[in-house]
């Protein structure tokens, strides 16, 4: 073989090399993804959950985003992403509509979670009726001093309506009446926190994943006494405004959602849901 022929003989061989080795590359790059978007209150969960994972399976890749559970929900009914997650049950006209796009939705329950009224720290208040509560966010109760406080305007903050917590609130709360018109809205539970924390008139409502001690939460009187929101009154039902967050897939769930969901109800899965601050599924 002439020195030109083994110039080319080995100049191929330098080019079979890189492309064997960009295939590989590319194939590590490109491994499977998972899209997952919705509640905020599921966000820090599945947050958690998913860099876990995705350190066990690095070939892997979970995308995580927020919005509220009624956009996941539609997401998922429109076929855009792989799970959807959730503070509410779907609405009936949620799942006839995912069907009429041939979407079966199925409902995982993957935590426990207690909804929690938070005020400013220096807010002298530190309990409240469910009245109370009702009258404060439909607007016949304006005053902190209506309910034992100083004298300052109540301003009550809530989540939009895209928001599972927002219905959640309302149903169980509100008796199913709509917020006054003087609510202040917030797109994400984080911003229900940052304005509580600077203005000593608010009150808004969270999950108990988001309390620290930038708020001071509510002890709540159904009619029994107060009882605060602590990990030992929601899990034993004493608290009563616990609810299950959910994963909502399109069918059952097969290939990598079934291997995150897997992951997720397992010890180890359940054990960073505990971590994060919620509540076992099971």
């Amino acid at each position: 073989m002439d020195s030109k022929m083994k110039k080319l003989f080995l100049l191929s061989i330098v080019v079979m090399m890189i492309t064997m080795v960009g295939v590989g590359c590319l194939d590590r790059d490109t491994g499977e993804q998972l899209t997952i978007t919705g509640s905020s209150t599921v966000l820090p969960a599945s947050q958690a959950l998913s860099e876990e994972f995705m350190v066990k399976y690095p070939e892997h890749r979970v995308s995580v985003s927020g919005g509220g559970s009624g956009v996941g929900i539609a997401a998922m009914i429109d076929n855009e992403i792989d799970i959807a997650q959730s503070s509410r049950d779907m609405r009936q006209e949620e799942i006839d509509s995912a069907r009429r796009n041939n979407v079966e939705p199925i409902e995982h329950t993957i935590a426990w979670d207690g909804i929690t009224f938070v005020v400013h720290p220096d807010n002298p208040v530190s309990e409240l009726t469910f009245e109370e509560l009702k009258g404060i966010y439909t607007g016949t109760i304006r005053n902190w001093n209506e309910v034992g406080g100083e004298d300052r305007t109540i301003s009550a903050v809530s989540r939009d309506s895209s928001s599972g917590t927002y219905a959640f609130v309302r149903d169980a709360v509100l008796d199913g009446e709509d917020y006054g018109s003087h609510i202040l809205s917030m797109g994400a539970t984080g911003g229900i926190v940052q304005e509580v924390s600077q203005n000593r008139g608010a009150i808004g409502y969270v999950g108990y994943a988001y309390l620290d001690d930038r708020t001071k939460a509510l002890s709540l009187d159904e009619g029994q006494g107060p009882v605060p929101p602590t990990a030992e009154s929601i899990q034993s039902g004493d608290y009563s405004l616990a609810r299950p967050l959910h994963f909502y897939t399109n069918g059952e769930p097969t290939g990598l959602t079934k291997e995150f969901l897997d992951f997720v109800l397992s010890t180890e899965g359940q054990d960073i849901v505990m971590d994060v601050g919620y509540f076992p599924a099971r």
